[in-house]
């Protein structure tokens, strides 16, 4: 019966904005490099904005500090393929970079215009990277209150 159980991929994200350069990550998937925001998968017995925490920690060694929901987000890579992407989107802000490894498949974070950003569409890991940064311009973000402390 459990086989029968749809389970999608739980992510989350960090939107960094400084200026007019947003903080993305370069990475290699499947042998090739691409562009995303600091993201990853949610982990067993972690919040949502511990895991963005985390994540953007180790693909950037930049401490993020979650100041709002930018959006939820559901991403179906292959219409072919029985899966499922749920990203949960934070805005907020970086401190000073550390020296730390970064991890496996990281190859640097980088700051990048919109235009540059724009001009990069083939290199994206996903739709939802532009997505993302282009509702962080437009769109309003939600108070970290949204989540139920008691259910986190």
């Amino acid at each position: 019966m459990a086989e029968g159980i749809w389970k999608p991929h739980v992510t989350v994200a960090a939107l960094v904005r400084r200026g007019e350069r947003f903080l993305l990550v370069r990475e290699r998937v499947n042998g090739r490099e691409v562009l995303n925001q600091p993201a990853g998968h949610l982990e067993p017995g972690e919040s949502f904005e511990q895991a963005v925490i985390r994540e953007t920690l180790e693909e950037t060694a930049y401490p993020f500090t979650p100041k709002g929901l930018l959006g939820i987000y559901r991403f179906i890579p292959d219409e072919g393929v029985d899966e499922t992407h749920i990203r949960i989107a934070f805005t907020g802000e970086v401190a000073e970079q550390r020296d730390l490894p970064l991890d496996q498949g990281i190859i640097a974070p980088v700051w990048m215009s919109l235009q540059e950003i724009e001009a990069s569409r083939d290199h994206h890991r996903g739709p939802m990277v532009l997505q993302c940064v282009l509702d962080s311009l437009r769109k309003p973000t939600y108070p970290l209150e949204l989540f139920s402390p008691e259910f986190l």
